[in-house]
Formats: structure tokens, sequence, C-alpha cells
């Protein structure tokens, strides 16, 4: 049952990811910066964390 869930959600995500790229280019180009700067973030937060570990956690 949860690996039909999993391929339904999967199929609406690519669905709605199809139809804005298709109706509105920009909105999409917007979403993809978006996330690209989300794991920017991430990357940079796990960055200064391992930083500060190997610091000696001070």
């Amino acid at each position: 049952m949860a690996v039909n869930a999993k391929k339904i959600a999967v199929y609406v995500l690519v669905v709605f990811a199809l139809y804005v790229i298709i109706t509105d280019p920009a909105k999409a180009a917007d979403y993809v910066q978006i996330g690209f700067e989300g794991i920017s973030d991430a990357a940079k937060a796990v960055g200064e964390f391992m930083t500060w570990i190997a610091g000696g956690a001070k």
C-alpha cells in the first residue's frame, strides 16, 4: 500500500511540475531558484556546523 501511495505522490508532483513549466516558465524558474537557494543554505549550515565541531565545539 505504501508503494502505491509513493507512486501516486511522485506522479502528482511530476504532473504539477510539467504543468507549471508549460503554463508559466518564469514562475517555474523562480521555483528552481528557490530550491537551489535552499540547498545552498543547508549546505552552508552543515559546513559551518562541521567547522564548529572540528574546532573543538567552542
